[in-house]
């Protein structure tokens, strides 16, 4: 057993990227996912991730061993039994989410504080899986973890003063800038997003626009340092329909509902940048590939 005393719990890209900045903070963490195959994968996804800054010359190799070190794969929750702290990062799904709290609930000490990361899912709901709620707090995170400055801190309905002053102290000790949001579907981040990722794949599909020409358009015109589908390629296109269905199901507007190119996107497995394929094509280290001629998925798709 490791002996630190924080846990991320989930090993796809956000945990991913919760884990590499804790390390990059210099503290210690654990990466759990279901298998120990799976969470030495994402620390590999992680190796691949300072690989890159290392390219762009914004860490050293050195850093690079040195917050590797830091990072404990592992498929044995069980060792959150004195953990300080805990951020869940599994897929947007709320009964997924409230199994785990409840596990979580009987596992961990009663000072852990406990987070969740989603971007849509009632912290209430989730908090009310367990007997201490006033422990239950949201952290949404932007991808990438390591460079976005900003988190949003989500109260629950019963989230405590206490709880809140902890994850406070959490953001800062990861160099974060944090806002302060009253439980609502989608919060702030994921709530103005998400129409504008959607009305931006409606244009692509009607044949408005190329994709190209749709991102550079709200690059040079509104001052985007990343054009929308691009975006949405980075966030995932399976995890950008999982916030557009929660809100759909939460608020019955339609400005929600995703926009048909994204469905059959989905369905494909073209994702985007994991999967080297979504509104643009990518190569395995996720830069784009630009072609004389556009044979990205979302064009053989419309």
């Amino acid at each position: 057993m490791t002996s630190a005393k924080i846990f991320v719990i989930g090993a796809g890209v956000m945990g991913q990227g919760l884990a590499e900045a804790i390390a990059t903070s210099g503290h210690e963490v654990n990466l759990i996912d279901k298998t120990t195959k799976l969470a030495e994968r994402g620390v590999k996804g992680i190796a691949d991730s300072i690989d890159r800054e290392i390219g762009r010359w914004g860490l050293t190799k050195a850093e690079k061993r040195a917050i590797l070190a830091r990072i404990y794969p592992s498929s044995d929750v069980s060792q959150a039994e004195d953990a300080e702290i805990v951020l869940e990062a599994i897929p947007e799904n709320l009964q997924m989410k409230r199994a785990l709290f409840r596990k979580l609930d009987a596992l961990c000490p009663p000072e852990t504080l406990m987070i969740t990361n989603t971007g849509t899912i009632s912290i209430s709901e989730i908090a009310a899986a367990t007997k201490r709620p006033e422990k239950i707090i949201g952290m949404h995170f932007l991808n990438p973890v390591t460079r976005v400055p900003l988190v949003e801190i989500v109260k629950g309905l019963r989230t405590g003063d206490e709880t809140f002053q902890k994850a406070v102290h959490f953001a800062e000790t990861l160099n974060k800038r944090w806002i302060t949001v009253n439980e609502y579907p989608g919060y702030v981040t994921t709530r103005i997003i998400v129409p504008l990722l959607n009305e931006a794949m409606h244009l692509l599909m009607e044949g408005v626009a190329s994709a190209d020409d749709i991102d550079e358009a709200m690059k040079l015109g509104f001052g985007f340092n990343v054009g929308p589908l691009a975006l949405a390629d980075m966030m995932g296109l399976d995890v950008v329909m999982s916030w557009m269905m929660n809100l759909l199901d939460e608020l019955s507007e339609h400005k929600y509902n995703p926009c048909p190119l994204l469905r059959k996107l989905v369905r494909a497995g073209h994702l985007g940048v994991k999967t080297h394929s979504g509104f643009f094509e990518y190569d395995e280290d996720g830069n784009r590939i630009t072609k004389e001629t556009d044979g990205s998925a979302a064009e053989a798709a419309k």
